[in-house]
């Protein structure tokens, strides 16, 4: 039995070993063909056999074991129906919810407010008017609406338009549930600022891009039900990391 155990941590060894080792090569390989790659912070296996993911920074790219062939594009699971690459970038540019610069975003409160979701989103966006319609049948939520206008210019005036209004959540409802822009107005919108100069940091490409209180992040439109559902999740692990 103990010469069993010993033979399978052995060979378990020497897999790994193997395995820095392919590392290491397609590693080399890239940074000696191409210029860009000369700073790799990690190669990994991918689920598909043979490709390996090539991260640098919080850009993906995947080769096979020989390093011969460069692809930059995303890498779906069929079976499961995910978007492998979103998830490894979601996971790699993560924000911890606490670390949220609440001070620069809209607070909308509904019934008890207990549960928590921030949203990045821009005026213009169809998408985004999709989604507040059907957050509308959220309830007992806290919203912190991250003003991110990236679409226009037009964008910029309206987010404006909307921080500096007495009533920024009435003005924001008006503009995305009813096509109707706030007054304008002027004060001090170097929040909105803050908000592009955060967004560029963690790789928020588009709106609406939703970060849960247990910091998982959703980076398109979803509807009520998987709203109330990533909520209840987020409630469940953050209970269960008090305990």
């Amino acid at each position: 039995m103990k010469l069993t155990i010993t033979l399978l941590v052995a060979a378990l060894a020497t897999l790994s070993l193997g395995a820095d080792a392919q590392e290491a090569r397609i590693r080399k390989r890239l940074a000696a063909r191409i210029p860009q790659m000369s700073k790799i912070d990690e190669v990994r296996r991918t689920p598909m056999a043979g490709l390996y993911e090539v991260r640098i920074g919080t850009d993906l790219f995947y080769t096979d074991a020989r390093g011969n062939y460069v692809i930059q594009g995303e890498l779906f699971d069929s079976k499961a129906r995910r978007n492998l690459t979103e998830d490894r970038i979601s996971q790699l540019t993560a924000v911890d919810f606490s670390e949220l610069p609440l001070k620069d975003a809209l607070t909308i409160v509904r019934g008890d407010g207990k549960r928590r979701v921030a949203v990045f989103e821009d005026p213009n966006c169809g998408y985004c008017k999709v989604f507040e319609r059907d957050m509308q049948r959220v309830d007992n939520v806290t919203v912190h609406l991250f003003l991110y206008p990236i679409l226009s210019p037009d964008s910029a005036e309206k987010s404006r338009n909307i921080w500096c209004a007495k009533d920024q959540a009435g003005a924001w409802t008006d503009q995305m549930l009813r096509d109707k822009p706030a007054t304008a107005a002027n004060c001090d919108t170097s929040a909105l600022q803050r908000n592009l100069a955060f967004g560029k940091k963690y790789k928020i490409m588009g709106t609406p891009t939703l970060i849960f209180a247990n910091g998982t992040r959703v980076s398109h439109a979803i509807g009520t039900q998987e709203v109330e559902k990533r909520l209840a999740e987020a409630g469940s692990k953050s209970a269960t990391a008090a305990n």
